[in-house]
């Protein structure tokens, strides 16, 4: 499977935390050490304590780009995917959407600017209100952002995104049973894509569907990818779909981005002891990969409610330095100047 070839974008910027450029190039979407706190237990006396479901993530992502994000399930990719689009209330930090902080707008404006950032789910099942035709789930974003003066136009733009995805217009008068998983998530991604987005969140979008259908699915958001500009932000727990599909991956474990950069480059180098172990756990992944030192992963991860000092994989980790990673924690930083090629580690694996 091959390695899709970086997007013709603006350069990255020189380091995951400058400042957001204006709307004539760099990132569409930023975030700044964006952390997201659960408060579980503790009563009226205890202590507080809290879930970290995502502890301190800077990213960006480019224009016309697809930024894969992966890891293990409970890490907290679709945390983060929601809290980008402030569906979920960050606890700390900002997001950044075209230059602008969408972590301080208001209701108003944040509604003006969710129709240029939206989701696809990942069960095209529960997703999906039963009791709404695909014409009312579809149009339903085109009538709350007044999108289409008439009923007849708004019908219009309902059949025209449906053709877009591969769904006949007729079938708008149909509900969501009548339709198979794969047509399900072309519904889905028909409403995201109905109130013309800059950026959509694709939660797991294959992950529920069959193999054979995943293809499908995959292949469609690529060719709307390249007709529209949209960027995506494309959260998996296959390292396959996310090789394949995304410019550049982001690496996430217990809520932290580990390692980050061109999929090529992430694919081949694995700094990360938490990369390479992931891609050791599958098959036939990676460009180059042949004559790496495996490595496995062994134990579970460690309680979000509790996080370890220091590096948060250093229970698991076979390089980890008593006194050093486990009590201090690294920044994602380039190992090569230039490469936009970063890992949170104090011992990579450059072997």
């Amino acid at each position: 499977m091959s390695v899709r070839p970086p997007a013709p974008e603006a350069p990255a910027p020189a380091s995951v935390g400058a400042a957001p450029r204006s709307r004539s190039g760099g990132p569409l979407v930023y975030l700044e050490k964006l952390s997201k706190l659960y408060p579980v237990g503790g009563g009226l006396f205890g202590k507080p304590r809290f879930v970290h479901a995502v502890d301190s993530v800077s990213l960006y992502v480019r224009r016309g780009e697809t930024l894969g994000l992966v890891g293990e399930s409970g890490c907290g990719k679709s945390t983060l995917g929601r809290t980008m689009l402030r569906l979920v209330e960050p606890t700390l930090g900002r997001i950044s959407f075209d230059g602008k902080d969408v972590t301080r707008m208001g209701p108003a404006d944040l509604r003006a600017i969710r129709r240029r950032m939206q989701i696809v789910f990942q069960d095209p099942y529960s997703s999906l209100n039963p009791r709404m035709t695909v014409r009312e789930i579809v149009g339903e974003g085109i009538a709350i952002h007044k999108l289409a003066k008439t009923r007849a136009e708004a019908d219009e733009k309902v059949a025209a995104v449906l053709d877009k995805v591969g769904l006949r217009p007729e079938m708008m008068a149909r509900y969501p049973h009548e339709f198979s998983g794969g047509q399900r998530q072309r519904v889905g991604i028909a409403r995201a894509l109905a109130v013309s987005p800059d950026f959509i969140v694709c939660d797991e979008p294959v992950s529920a569907l069959d193999v054979s259908v995943q293809a499908q699915v995959i292949n469609l958001l690529e060719q709307l990818q390249d007709e529209l500009g949209v960027s995506l932000l494309f959260i998996s727990h296959d390292l396959r779909v996310v090789e394949y599909t995304s410019h550049r991956m982001a690496v996430m474990y217990l809520g932290r981005i580990v390692e980050m950069g061109p999929t090529a480059e992430v694919s081949e180098k694995r700094y990360h002891p938490y990369t390479r172990a992931l891609f050791n756990a599958t098959p036939d992944v990676g460009v180059g990969g042949e004559g790496k030192k495996r490595l496995l992963l062994q134990g579970e991860p460690p309680s979000a409610v509790d996080p370890p000092h220091g590096c948060a994989f250093h229970p698991r980790c076979p390089r980890a330095e008593k006194g050093k990673c486990d009590v201090e924690t690294p920044t994602l930083e380039e190992l090569v100047p230039g490469s936009h090629h970063r890992v949170a580690c104090w011992h990579p694996e450059t072997g």
